[in-house]
């Protein structure tokens, strides 16, 4: 079946110019926008100037072509995420790919030499279109990054990128790329052979220029390549024998990570598999655009393409007043979230002030910091003088010397109300009247904070997730006195440092953990019901969280834990009630994995199974015998409880939205991006059916699944949580 369609040519966003010496710039910049995509409208035009310079070829008028954007800091940022979303039939998907393959085909053909002049953001279709060109050249700005996220949005590179690649860089460099969908800079781009040259930003477009000329005039389209790798990279990348061992140790490694759930890494393997190097181009192409077709409008793309969705809503989310630029923080407390956060500030080039009252602390705190400029060094995200830089710019303190300049003031001190309206005060006394305070709490109240300060609209909460350095989201808590210009600059600052921000309101948990608890609380109950640790951990993983509730617990710490849930205790009563296997846990003296022991063992840091002991050291909390239950049970009451939290938080505004909701989960605690999000996921099985289950469970079990009112009204007016 062929699919045809009139596809309006977008004149504006693609240019073409020649130059005296014969070169056509092709040159991108989409009108009214930041960044360069790949529009329908945008294709055609590109294919529309491709004949034109066919032409212009044949007559001598072009010799060299050069590509590149009309933009700073973007070159072309992919595909139209609008139109993805909107294609639902498999065969339409696949004749999109194959219009896409054909034009960039055209590219790869053109009778001249064609050179990508990269510089900023490359991403997606972007990449597969440098990848049809003769020679890529990147700048070497901090703003190029080079890539082929598609996996994100569950779906394979489609205009070619998938098999182009690996012949360009061999099977292993582009399955690390291709399979994660991480991106790079130019200069680790330049290492693996994507691109041919990192070239100084000022001089980019001289340089292609020039390289583009030397090609037509040496009557080359391609420019000589050295084979990276020697040897081992021959067996491995170009030997029948050594592509299916790497492709089916790849394969093994994705099973293990992902275990099943995003068809998009398998796919591209058997893209891989079927089309070796010596394959024809056009035959491994039609592949490709098969495999897309069918990825396209599958349900986890498209729940992967609404995540997505979500972080765009979060990037212009929040208030719309000015916020105060922030040249200089300071952090209070040097623990590991301390540390982290200092951290974060300078290496995103903010001289930052990291103050403890115990000078072992501040050691601890520094050498966190230190670690985590090594370990980028190490795996090449950093060069050495770049991370000597940054950790210059962290000064340890033991008093308040520095504050008067500081723009921000993030604390971080331990988990006490007393303690911290305390270091809050006195750095308010300490800090400009301008200065922002924040308070990295998890769980206290901010409006509660704010009674000791002088000045509580300049304070609000910015919780970190932890490990501070991977975790995506920053919750940025308004408190009862909060001013718009104070969360505008908390959120600007979290958006700096490369993380998401979500605004929410004060109350018990603020969002995310609010509706973690029910959660990690639901899995105490069942080990009270005779469950093994690892069935409980296990039946979680098979649902696609990153962890089970057991194994997070010990990353949070026990004790960090046991805070949160009486917090939650206080505030919300029986339904809220720590389960009695949680509750002794509390009473030992276990930390979890920073003691090297919790529900689980850990040695050198690494967890080494369920602690045999554990099952005594709870004593009469849980049977003497464990009992199998149903993986499918776990699943349901653990993620039940989560539903119906998150309706009770909707109902008392903590956000407004359900996608507040999924973006949250999504980011503070990695729920499967594949089923798009919580209340997505409680949309698919409907609340009716919720309702159905809730009251089920709370007639074997209790109060702690009675519905909330909320999801009681949305059911019987029929609706769901995005309606």
């Amino acid at each position: 079946m062929t699919i045809t369609r009139t596809v309006p040519v977008d004149e504006a966003a693609l240019t073409l110019e020649i130059d005296g010496d014969g070169v056509a710039w092709f040159v991108f910049d989409r009108p009214e926008s930041r960044v360069n995509i790949l529009t329908s409208g945008v294709m055609a035009r590109l294919d529309l100037l491709l004949a034109d310079v066919e032409e212009a070829a044949r007559t001598g008028r072009v010799r060299a072509v050069v590509v590149r954007s009309g933009k700073s800091g973007t070159f072309i940022a992919g595909a139209n995420i609008d139109e993805i979303a909107g294609i639902t039939d498999a065969r339409e998907a696949e004749a999109k790919s194959r219009e896409g393959q054909r034009i960039f085909r055209r590219l790869e053909q053109l009778p001249v030499p064609s050179v990508a002049a990269i510089d900023g953001t490359c991403l997606g279709g972007g990449t597969e279109l440098t990848l049809a060109c003769d020679a890529r050249l990147a700048s070497d700005s901090p703003t190029t990054r080079i890539g082929l996220p598609e996996v994100r949005l569950g779906i394979i590179p489609g205009f070619g990128g998938t098999v182009r690649l690996p012949r360009l860089i061999g099977l292993r460099a582009a399955l690390d790329l291709i399979l994660t969908g991480r991106t790079l800079d130019a200069r680790r781009a330049a290492r693996i052979g994507l691109v041919d040259e990192c070239v100084p930003q000022p001089v980019l477009y001289d340089r292609a220029r020039r390289v583009a000329l030397e090609l037509a005039g040496q009557g080359r389209r391609k420019r000589e390549r050295r084979r990276r790798g020697g040897v081992v990279a021959l067996l491995l990348d170009r030997t029948p024998l050594g592509r299916r061992l790497v492709l089916s140790q790849a394969r093994k490694r994705v099973l293990r990570e992902t275990r099943g759930h995003y068809p998009a890494p398998l796919a591209a393997l058997d893209v891989l598999a079927e089309t070796p190097p010596t394959a024809p181009l056009d035959e491994a192409l039609a592949r490709e655009a098969r495999a897309l077709g069918a990825l396209l409008v599958g349900p986890v793309s498209k729940n992967l393409v609404h995540v997505f969705r979500l972080t765009e809503a979060a990037k212009k989310a929040g208030p719309q007043v000015e916020p105060r630029p922030v040249d200089r923080a300071a952090v209070l407390g040097a623990g590991t979230m301390g540390g982290g956060i200092a951290q974060l500030l300078a290496d995103r080039g903010i001289p930052v002030r990291l103050k403890d009252i115990r000078a072992e602390a501040l050691s601890l705190g520094m050498r966190h910091a230190r670690e985590l400029f090594d370990k980028a060094v190490r795996r090449g995200r950093k060069e050495r003088r770049e991370a000597e830089q940054a950790m210059g710019r962290i000064a340890p303190t033991l008093d308040y010397a520095g504050f008067g300049t500081v723009d921000v003031v993030i604390e971080a001190v331990v988990e006490r109300m007393d303690v911290k309206k305390q270091v809050l005060r006195e750095a308010e006394e300490r800090a400009p009247e301008r200065a922002v305070l924040a308070s990295n709490t998890s769980s206290l109240s901010i409006t509660e904070m704010q009674h000791a300060l002088a000045r509580p609209e300049n304070f609000c909460g910015m919780h970190f997730f932890n490990p501070v350095h991977r975790m995506p989201l920053v919750e940025v808590v308004r408190g009862a006195a909060t001013s718009d210009e104070t969360i505008a600059t908390v959120v600007a600052l979290a958006r700096r440092l490369d993380k998401t921000p979500l605004v929410v309101n004060d109350g018990p948990g603020f969002l995310v953990n609010r509706i973690l608890a029910p959660y990690l609380n639901e899995a105490g109950w069942l080990l009270a019901e005779g469950a093994r640790i690892e069935d409980v951990d296990r039946a979680l993983l098979d649902f696609g969280m990153p962890m089970g509730p057991f194994r997070l617990l010990d990353e949070v710490g026990l004790d960090v834990a046991r805070h949160a849930a009486n917090v939650m205790y206080e505030a919300f009563g029986d339904r809220m009630r720590p389960a009695p296997p949680l509750a002794a846990m509390a009473q030992t003296d276990r930390l979890g994995r920073k003691g090297g022991l919790g529900y689980y063992r850990y040695e050198n840091d690494r967890e080494k199974g369920p602690d045999p002991g554990v099952y005594a050291l709870l004593g009469d909390a849980v049977p003497a015998q464990r009992r199998d239950i149903p993986a499918a049970v776990i699943q349901e009451r653990a993620i039940l409880v989560m539903i119906n939290e998150a309706a009770r938080a909707l109902e008392d505004g903590i956000v407004r939205h359900a996608w507040e909701v999924d973006l949250g989960l999504v980011m503070g605690i990695g729920f499967p991006p594949f089923r798009g999000g919580l209340l997505r996921y409680a949309d698919t099985l409907g609340l009716p059916r919720i309702l159905e289950r809730l009251e089920h469970h709370e007639r074997e079990l209790g109060l702690r699944f009675h519905p909330a009112p909320w999801l009681r009204e949305r059911a019987a007016a029929g609706k769901g949580f995005y309606d």
